[in-house]
């Protein structure tokens, strides 16, 4: 069976789901953060696996199920820190973030034996998953990430280096506001979707008459 690993920041505000503040607050946002990671990792240990690994930056809390190992990230930059955590796999892996709530069990639960990667393409130009029969970091090293092209570079990467690629389906990440409602909307009974519905975004200001300076008249 493969060993299957979840990338993700600690929910802590400030800290994640940045482009969800404006219209929501950063501790808003920090919700929504925990409520997609918890449901990714539910999601992931109802999934068939040798091995469960949360690759983690920042500290665990109440939001992680039984039966995960925790690791820390490496320091360096997206594609050193992906390319670590499939260092650390001695078989098949694969490897997910946490801006997929929407993820099912089905979706996870991938076979190798007619193919070398598993590709999960996000509507972004992202990639949502990327499995590996024989996990090797130099597949994702210097691989441009958060890029509208980062999807098809590390694509090609696979490819050009000889490897039987699958494609699983394509996935819209929770980035931004219009993101969390049509992701939510996927997922209706989900902990994410739940939380969306008790967020309410951030007031806007209220335009008023301009105070006049204090002084002689």
């Amino acid at each position: 069976m493969t060993t299957l690993l979840v990338i993700a920041k600690e929910p802590r505000p400030g800290r994640v789901k940045t482009r969800l503040t404006p219209p929501f607050t950063p501790g808003q946002a920090a919700e929504l953060a925990e409520a997609a990671l918890a449901d990714t990792l539910h999601a992931v240990a109802a999934t068939p696996a040798t091995r469960r690994v949360l690759v983690l930056d920042g500290a665990p809390g109440p939001w992680l199920p039984p039966g995960f190992d925790v690791v820390a990230q490496c320091a360096g930059g997206l594609d050193e820190r992906l390319a670590r955590a499939f260092a650390r796999c001695a078989g098949p892996a694969l490897l997910i973030g946490m801006d997929t709530p929407q993820v099912t069990p089905g979706l996870l639960t991938v076979d190798f034996a007619d193919c070398d990667a598993w590709f999960g393409p996000a509507e972004d130009g992202g990639f949502w998953a990327l499995g590996l029969a024989c996990p090797d970091p130099a597949l994702l090293r210097g691989v441009p990430m958060s890029t509208p092209v980062t999807g098809a570079v590390q694509r090609e990467r696979l490819v050009a280096a000889g490897l039987r690629v699958r494609d699983l389906p394509t996935l819209r990440d929770v980035d931004t506001a219009p993101d969390a409602h049509a992701v939510a909307a996927l997922a209706p009974r989900g902990r994410f979707a739940a939380r969306l519905a008790r967020c309410s975004p951030a007031a806007e200001p209220v335009a008023g008459p301009v105070p006049r300076p204090a002084g002689p008249r």
